[in-house]
């Protein structure tokens, strides 16, 4: 798209560490024409001085070689005012030479909030993703066992033959690096503590629906059931975590129900845990939790918010593991991995609601290796 004239600014967005920068580096080497490329992602925030002197240096690569240019600016939420500073420039282009503009960024909030106030009718987003299953087998020749419990950060791979070196590598350059530059330094945040605490409890609660009264309970300086929902979205934000909330046809959804915790790489889980490999395959129980928060980290990954819900149901002792809806249409999902009891909440769900779709993963169903190989929206089709 970028290689030919463009009258929109492409977004890439998603988490750290999956290629965004890799991408944009090989779009420069193959596109033919000369690129600059720079990087807001800096201790200190920048301001929109720096976007300027970026343009101007592309325009002047345009001026002295007579082509268009590929300017590429990476991480540029946290540049302040960057959506502004972009708007203005890009509306006088025409004017100028033939500037084709890709930028990054890992917060899916302020890149939102700058594209949707700003910037409307003038970018088309493209969405990077944890690695799935597919990915990892191809890039690494992971089985399946290694994937659900190393998760899908590609720059983590190389230390699994020492799970404490890998360890120590999710959680120093990933989990902290997100935390203190794209949560605590993009969002006011007023108990940063309380952040990192509730962070590390969904570590220890994959797939769990948790009460905001419990989460009080455990959490120190806990605040009040608002503070906690809204931190909620700022870990979704950087695609770390999502609180899905409880399913309800017609009626709007309770605001502080409990929320079901989903992390969106096993990796996050994992790097926390004192369990090894080996120690998470022979507990069924916690192996179980593992399979249930990657089905859901695969669907959060894989399913444009814009177009698909994704909670979960539960009715007294009657669960269902995790219910898409996208307009009229909602899909009942049930995971099976070795954890004991019946399948009775897609029954109990299914006369609630006739018009449900419903899937079973894993077990009888649909093979846990199939489903993961797959893009989550072709399993909801017909």
């Amino acid at each position: 798209m970028l290689s030919r004239p463009t009258s929109v600014i492409h977004v890439m967005v998603g988490p750290r560490q999956v290629g965004k920068t890799t991408i944009a580096r090989q779009i420069q080497e193959s596109i033919g024409i000369p690129s600059i490329y720079a990087t807001a992602d800096s201790p200190t925030p920048l301001d929109s001085g720096w976007i300027e002197t970026q343009w101007r240096r592309a325009v002047g690569e345009a001026i002295v070689s007579g082509s268009p240019v590929l300017l590429v600016l990476d991480e540029l939420q946290k540049v302040r005012g960057w959506s502004e500073t972009l708007k203005l420039l890009w509306d006088d282009r025409q004017a100028g030479p033939d500037i084709r503009l890709l930028i990054l960024g890992s917060s899916a909030l302020m890149m939102q909030e700058g594209l949707t106030e700003s910037l409307a009718g003038r970018f088309f987003l493209h969405r990077c993703s944890h690695w799935a299953f597919a990915e990892c087998r191809e890039a690494f020749g992971w089985n399946l066992q290694q994937w659900l419990y190393f998760g899908g950060y590609p720059g983590a791979a190389v230390f699994i033959e020492t799970e404490n070196d890998w360890k120590r590598y999710v959680t120093d350059a990933l989990i902290e690096t997100v935390l203190a530059r794209d949560v605590l330094q993009m969002s006011k945040v007023a108990k940063p503590v309380l952040l990192r605490h509730l962070f590390g409890l969904a570590a220890v609660l994959p797939a769990q629906s948790v009460s905001y009264t419990k989460m009080l309970g455990q959490l120190h300086d806990a605040g009040n059931t608002t503070t906690l929902a809204h931190y909620l979205k700022l870990l979704e934000s950087a695609f770390l975590i999502s609180g899905l909330e409880l399913f309800s046809l017609g009626v709007q959804r309770k605001r502080g129900s409990s929320p079901k915790l989903v992390m969106w790489n096993n990796a996050l889980v994992n790097a926390l845990s004192v369990k090894s490999f080996r120690d998470a395959v022979s507990d069924t129980i916690w192996w179980g939790r593992l399979v249930e928060n990657a089905v859901g980290a695969h669907l959060c990954n894989s399913l444009n918010s814009v177009e698909y819900g994704i909670t979960y149901w539960r009715e007294g002792n009657h669960e269902v593991d995790f219910v898409v809806s996208r307009g009229a249409e909602f899909w009942a999902i049930e995971v099976k991995s070795g954890r004991s009891g019946a399948v009775s909440g897609l029954a109990r769900f299914k006369q609630r609601y006739p018009a449900a779709k419903v899937m079973l993963v894993g077990g009888a169903g649909i093979p846990l290796e199939e489903f993961f190989s797959r893009d989550a929206a072709s399993w909801l089709v017909g």
